[in-house]
């Protein structure tokens, strides 16, 4: 397999490297793996996350093992496990039904490394796409405002909501960005305010509960967000909180988009009633840990609910920003999104 470099994922000289998210931004380390139950628990321990990354780090995996000169039999194997890896990234399972298929063919040594590479090139080319038609929506001097990270991270492009913000600041004056901390495992003021800066953007961390205030206050033009699956209907699941804003904007009449590639799409997933939720451990919840150490602030037999997402309907969305154009309410009851 050729050589492939991205923020958080790159392939050199046979190894697989991932960016270990969960010690950013004070820490940057690269991990080597090499096996399916690395990547399992990398995935699921968010030490490489984002629904994008995800399913085009398994991809790489494989086309390293078929190189290793795994058996057809165990690849397949393989790929159904990692498959199962995070239940509400869709986009990971696009990859492995993709892997598996090539995985299939009569030269499928050769079939699945071209799928591997040719799934990390085809993601740089949506990013850039939807940055491009999502930068037109942003004008001059607009506070946006973007939850959980959607961005270089998230994606081996320019990413999702974060590309088109980073883009819009490109073409634009006077733009910047409200980023939320995004509970409980701040991924926006861990890795989004890191992408802000490598990017140069100009912005402010705020906590969650924040937001309702600066939108009564004027000083939100916009919400630009990613997503991990976007059902039939347009309802769409997003890093838990989204639901929540896209409820404010609505009320104080602001446009909220969602961004995100085609492979984001489930067309057989009717709406998000349908769209499975994953709950993680409570610990996210009453405590923290990161490059900074672990620390518990609750009580240590403390319940607490943690899912992963929310449903955000596609009621509450003013547009959807996709690699092929940006979509409204009657595009999607017209049911474009099948199309794609």
């Amino acid at each position: 397999m050729k050589k492939l470099s991205s923020t958080a994922l790159r392939y050199e000289s046979g190894q697989l490297f991932v960016l270990d998210q969960h010690l950013l931004p004070h820490q940057e380390t690269w991990l080597e793996c090499h096996t399916v139950e690395m990547m399992e628990a990398m995935i699921q321990a968010l030490q490489i996350r984002g629904a994008p990354l995800i399913g085009i780090g398994a991809a790489l995996l494989v086309a390293h093992l078929v190189e290793q000169q795994h058996s057809q039999k165990s690849l397949l194997e393989s790929v159904a496990r990692l498959r199962q890896a995070r239940p509400t990234a869709v986009n990971l399972m696009y990859c492995m039904d993709r892997m598996a298929e090539a995985l299939k063919e009569e030269n499928w040594r050769e079939a699945a490394i071209a799928c591997a590479e040719g799934l990390f090139e085809q993601d740089q080319a949506l990013c850039n796409a939807m940055a491009s038609f999502g930068a037109a929506l942003v004008e001059n001097d607009d506070r946006l405002l973007t939850h959980c990270n959607a961005g270089s991270l998230a994606t081996v492009g320019v990413g999702t909501a974060i590309g088109v913000i980073t883009e819009a600041c490109r073409i634009r004056e006077g733009v910047s960005v409200w980023v939320d901390e995004t509970r409980p495992l701040l991924q926006g003021g861990r890795l989004t305010a890191w992408e802000m800066e490598q990017a140069g953007v100009p912005y402010q961390i705020i906590c969650d509960n924040m937001a309702a205030s600066l939108m009564q206050a004027g000083k939100v033009d916009k919400i630009f967000v990613g997503s991990d699956r976007i059902a039939a209907n347009g309802d769409f699941a997003n890093k838990v909180g989204t639901y929540n804003l896209a409820v404010l904007a609505h009320f104080h009449d602001i446009p909220f988009y969602v961004v995100a590639p085609h492979t984001t799409v489930d067309v057989n997933c009717e709406s998000g009633k349908f769209i499975p939720i994953e709950q993680r451990a409570k610990t996210e919840v009453t405590g923290v840990k990161g490059s900074f150490g672990e620390v518990c602030w609750s009580p240590h037999k403390a319940g607490a609910y943690n899912p992963a997402f929310d449903v955000t309907p596609a009621g509450l969305v003013c547009g959807w920003v996709l690699d092929s154009g940006i979509y409204d309410l009657a595009d999607i009851k017209n049911d474009v999104l099948r199309s794609l």
